[in-house]
């Protein structure tokens, strides 16, 4: 609350899936163990707020995560089954280890509904689709506003850190139709980094939107100049630098 009293907040979201094991759609064995990086989305909003309260930022933001884990069980999501988000669209549950965004359509929408923002940026290690696209060299960025999303870039740029604006579109969209609900979960192995974006921007209510996907950027499997092997801390100073330029003053 470093703005002025009585002006919206301009708000962050991340995802925290704490372990995804990828649940009753189990993920392979090797390499599983990483997946504690899945809640790099929540951990970087964490970070960031923690560095606005630090500089005591002069700026309205609010952060909230969606703490969850993803875990096989007798009570698990199956595959087939139907959901209702908080929106009250229904969801038909393709694959379970599409389980980010059915939390990040939640965390979105009660974040409109209860601090009716300025603006939202979603962080997420969304999908494995968006490190094919991009390597480890650039943060998908996807947005449904052009100032909004070139803020972040030329916010992304000044640090020094890789961000690429990907498309949206109706066609993509379109993917996510399914024959017994609302919409799908997942949209098909082609464009999966975008289709996952379209059902997000499904749970947007008009607000300025963007959507990170940092699955290729959060956790590094060698030192960089300022991290060690691990988290990497991606997106802190960024968003930092987008509040300084974009929303303080």
């Amino acid at each position: 609350k470093g703005g002025k009293p009585g002006e919206a907040p301009f708000a962050l979201v991340g995802k925290g899936v704490c372990f995804d094991t990828g649940g009753i759609s189990i993920k392979p064995a090797g390499g599983m163990e990483d997946m504690t990086m899945d809640m790099g989305g929540a951990a970087v909003v964490a970070g960031v707020m923690r560095t606005l309260a630090l500089r005591k930022a002069g700026a309205n933001v609010v952060g909230l995560v969606g703490l969850v884990e993803n875990m096989p069980d007798g009570r698990a999501q199956r595959p087939g089954d139907v959901v209702r988000s908080m929106k009250g669209d229904t969801i038909e549950v393709i694959n379970t280890d599409a389980e980010g965004r059915l939390v990040l359509a939640d965390v979105l929408w009660y974040a409109q509904e209860r601090f009716k923002p300025a603006g939202v940026i979603n962080l997420a290690t969304l999908t494995g689709a968006i490190i094919i696209a991009l390597g480890h060299e650039n943060t998908g960025v996807f947005s449904n506003n052009d100032d909004l999303c070139n803020a972040f870039l030329k916010a992304a740029k000044a640090e020094g850190e890789g961000a690429w604006r990907m498309p949206m579109g109706d066609a993509y969209d379109a993917k996510l139709k399914s024959r017994i609900a609302d919409m799908m979960n997942v949209g098909g192995r082609d464009g999966g980094a975008i289709t996952a974006a379209q059902f997000l921007q499904r749970h947007v209510n008009g607000v300025p939107w963007a959507h990170l996907d940092i699955a290729g950027m959060v956790w590094a499997s060698k030192p960089g100049q300022t991290w060690d092997k691990g988290a990497t801390g991606y997106g802190v100073r960024v968003l930092d630098r987008f509040v300084r330029d974009n929303l303080e003053g």
